[in-house]
């Protein structure tokens, strides 16, 4: 079942999306409402999917994580074995931030986050160990331009 959100949830999900810690009183002032009404709505949001955990956002290079690496994969193997192999090895690498399958030339692309060089190098090796992987290309970010996890959810006025 789909769940219909209308332009009080999408200030709510604004708001979450911009801090999620702040109290449910200050969500029910920034959107026009009470608290219990907000609630009841960030409730329905969660049941529905739409919310998913709270989490706190770290500032890795504060954390001594500087490097960030794009990593492009192309395979030549598409077995569903080796996909699962693949898979399980991303989930187990704590340093992979994000993975995506792409379309076109090159298959996954993932998001590397690690201290320097050398511990990229040891992820690396890590890897290719685990699955057999035709090509690897690492382009290390110089510096990141812009950042969020917000979705652009429309809010009128």
């Amino acid at each position: 079942m789909a769940v219909r959100i209308d332009e009080m949830d999408r200030k709510i999900l604004s708001e979450l999306q911009r801090d999620a810690g702040q109290s449910l009183d200050e969500i029910a002032r920034q959107v026009g409402s009470s608290k219990t009404p907000v609630w009841n709505r960030i409730r329905k949001l969660r049941e529905g999917g739409i919310v998913g955990p709270t989490t706190v956002l770290l500032d890795a290079e504060a954390l001594g994580f500087e490097a960030c690496f794009f990593v492009l994969i192309r395979t030549s193997e598409h077995e569903a074995d080796w996909q699962a192999r693949f898979l399980q090895a991303l989930h187990e690498r704590p340093e992979v931030m994000e993975a995506h399958r792409l379309a076109g030339d090159i298959d996954y692309i993932l998001k590397v986050r690690v201290k320097n060089a050398r511990a990229y190098d040891v992820f690396y090796q890590a890897l290719i160990s685990e699955v057999r992987i035709f090509n690897v290309t690492a382009l290390l970010s110089m510096e990141e331009l812009k950042f969020t996890t917000a979705l652009p959810i429309a809010v009128d006025g």
